[in-house]
Parts: C-alpha cells; sequence; structure tokens
C-alpha cells in the first residue's frame, strides 16, 4: 500500500463508492467529496497527494467549465498538487486546456480499472518526484544561507573605509570583474563578501579559492574539476569551483601566485565563460561575478613578464585598493574593542577594558600585519590577562620585526622567516619568484608563511 493521500471531487455518490473501493487498497488514505464548494473550506488540501476532480457538475452541463474552474482554485491552495480530470465526455481539445491549466493528466468515463490504476500511480509518482525536487531545493537554499554566513564584520568609520565600501556600493550591482588590492591582513576577502552580498546573485553561493595553497598540477582538477579515471586519485566525477560557483560569485585569492602556464588556463575559462574537466572535451558554461585579490603589484609583475597583461586586463575592470590599518586613524581602536569583546566573550571574561597608555601604545604601531595582527595580539592578550584592565605590557607588538632587524635571528625558525621576508622583498611579494631564489617550490614557500604568519614588509 502506498503512502499517499487522495481526495476524490464528483457529484455521483455512485462513482464517488467505486472509486473509493478502487483505491483504498491501493493508497494509505481515499478521502471524497460530493460537492465541489467544499474545498473553499478544505483546510489541509496541501497535504493531499492527488485530487481526482469531475468536470461537470450542473445537470445537462457537459462543457467542462465548472472542473476547470475548481482546477484553478484547487492549483490556487495547493500548486503541487497533481489533479486527474474526469468526464464522460472525451474531447482532445477539452483535455488539452485542463493540461494547459495546470492538470497532470485526463480520464474518461467509464474507465478502466487498471488504466485508472495506473494514470493514478504516474500522477503520484509525479508528486513525490515534485517533492524532493523542493526539499532538495529548500536544503540547497540553507545550505547558500550557511555558505554565505559571514561571521566577520567590516568594522571602522574611518574616512579610508568609507570611501572603499561607497565604491563597492556603486560596483556590486553590476557583473563586471573586480580586483581587491591591498597588503596582507587588511580584510580583501571582506570586501568580496560584501560585494556578493550587495549583488544580485547575493541568494547564490559565494566561493572563496585561496589560489596559493593549490598546487599547480592540481589546478585545473580544483577549478575545472574531472571525471572518474581522469588521474590516478580520481575515484568519482567531480565538479570545481567554477561549477560550484555557478550562478553566484568566485572569489579567487592570491591571483598574483599564478604561473604563466595556469594564468593562461584561467583566462581561457574566463574569456569563453566554459570549463572543461580534466578528462572531458565537453565544455561547461558557467555563469560567475568574478572577484580576485592579491597583494602584489601586478602592473610591475606585467612588466616583469611574470603576469599576462590580457589576464590582467581581464580581471582588473575595477579595482578596489583596500588601505592598511595604519592609514585608518581611529579604526584602530574601535578594531580593538571590537575583537577584545568578541575574545573577552570566548573565553568568559567579561568586563575587560583598554586603559588610555595602552590604547596609545595601540595607535602608535604600524601594523605591517594589518587586522590580522591585531586580531592575533587582542586575542593573545584576551587570554593571558590577569585584571579587568588591559596595560601596554599586555600587548606585546613587532617581536618578529625587532628578533629580525635588531638582534637577528636566533633560532631556525627566525632564520627561515628571515630568509623568507628577503626573499619576497626583493621580488616585490610574487610568491614564484622568491620561492625560485630560495630554492624551494611555491607550495613550500606558501606552507611555511602559513605556519609562521604573514612576514613583515
Amino acid at each position: 500500500m502506498l503512502d499517499a493521500k487522495i481526495l476524490i471531487i464528483d457529484d455521483n455518490k455512485s462513482v464517488l463508492s467505486a472509486l473509493e473501493i478502487l483505491l483504498q487498497f491501493e493508497y494509505k488514505s481515499v478521502v471524497t467529496l460530493s460537492n465541489p464548494n467544499q474545498i473553499s473550506s478544505f483546510q489541509d488540501l496541501k497535504d493531499y497527494d492527488i485530487v481526482l476532480l469531475d468536470m461537470n457538475f450542473s445537470a445537462g452541463v457537459n462543457t467542462g467549465n465548472e472542473g476547470l474552474y475548481w482546477l484553478r482554485e484547487i492549483k490556487k491552495r495547493a500548486p503541487q498538487i497533481s489533479v486527474i480530470m474526469m468526464t464522460a465526455y472525451g474531447a482532445i481539445d477539452l483535455a488539452v486546456k485542463a493540461l494547459k491549466e495546470g492538470a497532470t493528466d485526463f480520464v474518461l468515463k467509464p474507465w478502466n480499472n487498471d488504466k485508472l490504476l495506473a494514470t493514478v500511480k504516474s500522477a503520484f509518482a509525479l508528486r513525490k518526484s515534485q517533492k524532493e525536487v523542493d526539499q532538495l531545493k529548500q536544503k540547497e537554499s540553507h545550505l547558500k544561507q550557511v555558505i554565505n554566513q559571514n561571521k566577520n564584520n567590516i568594522v571602522g568609520n574611518s574616512k579610508a573605509l568609507h570611501s572603499v565600501l561607497n565604491l563597492v556600493g556603486k560596483v556590486a550591482k553590476t557583473n563586471v570583474n573586480v580586483l581587491v588590492t591591498g597588503e596582507n591582513g587588511t580584510g580583501k576577502e571582506l570586501i568580496a563578501r560584501e560585494l556578493h552580498k550587495l549583488s544580485t546573485r547575493k541568494g547564490e553561493v559565494f566561493i572563496s579559492v585561496d589560489m596559493g595553497s593549490i598546487s599547480e598540477n592540481l589546478f585545473e582538477s580544483e577549478l575545472f574539476g574531472h571525471l572518474k579515471g581522469a588521474f590516478t586519485d580520481a575515484k568519482e566525477d567531480r565538479a570545481g569551483k567554477f561549477e560550484a560557483a555557478n550562478g553566484g560569485t568566485l572569489f579567487l585569492d592570491e591571483i598574483g601566485n599564478l604561473s604563466l602556464q595556469t594564468q593562461a588556463k584561467l583566462l581561457s575559462a574566463i574569456q569563453n565563460k566554459t570549463v572543461v574537466r580534466v578528462g572531458s572535451n565537453k565544455p561547461i558554461p558557467v555563469d560567475i561575478r568574478l572577484i580576485c585579490a592579491t597583494n602584489v603589484n601586478l602592473d610591475k609583475m606585467v612588466s616583469d613578464g611574470l603576469f599576462r597583461e590580457d589576464l590582467l586586463y581581464r580581471i582588473n575592470t575595477i579595482s578596489i585598493e583596500v588601505p592598511p590599518l595604519r592609514e585608518r586613524g581611529d579604526d584602530i581602536l574601535v578594531l580593538a574593542d571590537f575583537y577584545l569583546n568578541k575574545f573577552a566573550a570566548k573565553y568568559a571574561k567579561p568586563g575587560l577594558r583598554i586603559n588610555q597608555a595602552a590604547q596609545e601604545k595601540l595607535m602608535s604601531y604600524s601594523w605591517p600585519g594589518n587586522i590580522r595582527e591585531l586580531l592575533h595580539t587582542m586575542e593573545r592578550s584576551v587570554i593571558l590577562s590577569e585584571g579587568n584592565v588591559l596595560k601596554p605590557t599586555d600587548f606585546l607588538l613587532n617581536l618578529k620585526s625587532a628578533m629580525a632587524v635588531d638582534t637577528g635571528p636566533s633560532t631556525l625558525e627566525e632564520m627561515e622567516l628571515l630568509m623568507i621576508t628577503n626573499a619576497l622583498n626583493q621580488n616585490d611579494g610574487n610568491y614564484s619568484a622568491a620561492a625560485e631564489q630560495l630554492g624551494i617550490s611555491r607550495q613550500t614557500l606558501y606552507n611555511k608563511l602559513k605556519k609562521m604568519g604573514p612576514p613583515t614588509r
């Protein structure tokens, strides 16, 4: 017995009885109505899967107009319900009209029991598939909301920040490609997320990709996807980041770290608005809003032959430069208070505040690691705090710079950090060139920086 609810509406009680007897052994719930006017007061109509609806209720009338009227009323109240029309007068044009109005199928009286059962079963299968589609859409919508949740806020009141947000507001509603520039730790991804949040694509996904963390041999698989068996570890078909972001926004961070070979592949995908999975030759169309970010000077890289000029033009329709924290004035204290409250709540240390001398210390520091450095500084200070008032001595600043410049490195890790810092400075922040100078792979360089934290430049 199928777990379905069926409603039969017909003014002929003999028809109602015959259909009820036929269907009650096949379906869990069968309800009958002899008067279609009762539909208006039917509270749980949406709970039904199938309605068998007569097309004529008044004596001597066989136009089918009554049935079409009640079909429209049912569809208003329960759009997803499957409605099967019944009539003793077979007319192809009437059947077509009913189907156009939203009916699922059409049954002639007198009916053949086997055919009617097959029709009802088919209508139930359609109803089940519609329910599954609705559930999948709800899950997809929920997942998009979860993916797009941005727990980090853009905090600050400075003129420099407002200038950036003003530009973001102007650009967000368009579909132009945007390049977000700025030093490490300035919040470039937050700006990208704000562009997405204010765009017409805000209901779709925001996919963020750290280009520096993707090894060159996995670049195509990660961005464009692959087919099962395309390479050793390809155990199943997989969509890439471009397909995952279809309809939404794709954010490519650290775009300046791509090799020339991978730049060419990225350019082709952007130009053609299609991707080809590894192991396939079938182009897949994609519709994305592209936002890229970098902390290096791409114009200089173009001059040095390290970045394709045509790719730069493609990703740089609009450029947004995020100011470093040292140029945002009192935002330093605003952000410090924001993170103080956040970490005080996290570590159950209510009532913490920063005294005047400590505020002056925070304001006078240059913050080479920008907001990311401030965040870690505040978390460390909250964890180590012993009283309710944070004093200057509670904030340990510029330790790496002091070690590198004043006393020289004293450990292997400090020596590595100094060498990496120098190599990046000498190569204007280009990871590939710095890695080549150091005699290591770009992936190894990136992993070391992830472990050590951003170098002071």
